[in-house]
């Protein structure tokens, strides 16, 4: 992986952002959100201290984003953080910004006193795959989903 780039910062989402989180969560997702409903719920998870979403920012636009969160769970003695997206603008890849947003993102779980530091990933994500386990998490569950 190539070092990040330098003008690159990382901060906390803003209800600014909706637009620019609306278009790299719908190219995580390849589909296409309704973009108010989407604003409509980024803004609750800004208002939800369980929540920490970072951008990485450069020049004012947005590169990335990494969704996070943390709680508390009945069969961990601390609480539990979980990557709920992470994505990086495609021609923005393979310059260190995932692996910058993902170290952020532990600070504030390790911050938060977290046990654990987790993140679910679709079997056909095998590239996320190992950006993940190169950054440190290991394979150690299965979630099973049912769509209703």
């Amino acid at each position: 992986m190539s070092a990040a780039q330098p003008g690159v910062r990382i901060r906390p989402a803003a209800a600014a952002d909706a637009d620019a989180l609306w278009a790299l969560v719908c190219a995580l997702e390849d589909t296409v959100f309704d973009r108010a409903a989407f604003a409509e719920r980024l803004a609750v998870q800004l208002a939800d201290e369980r929540y920490t979403c970072l951008v990485a920012e450069d020049g004012g636009r947005i590169l990335g984003m990494l969704n996070l969160r943390i709680e508390v769970q009945l069969h961990h003695e601390r609480p539990a953080a979980e990557i709920m997206e992470l994505v990086v603008d495609e021609p923005a890849r393979a310059h260190g910004l995932g692996a910058r947003l993902v170290e952020e993102a532990r600070a504030c779980a390790r911050a938060a006193g977290c046990e654990v530091y987790e993140v679910t990933s679709s079997f056909y994500r095998t590239r996320a795959h190992r950006f993940y386990e190169r950054a440190g998490l290991a394979k150690s569950h299965y979630r099973l989903s049912q769509r209703l």
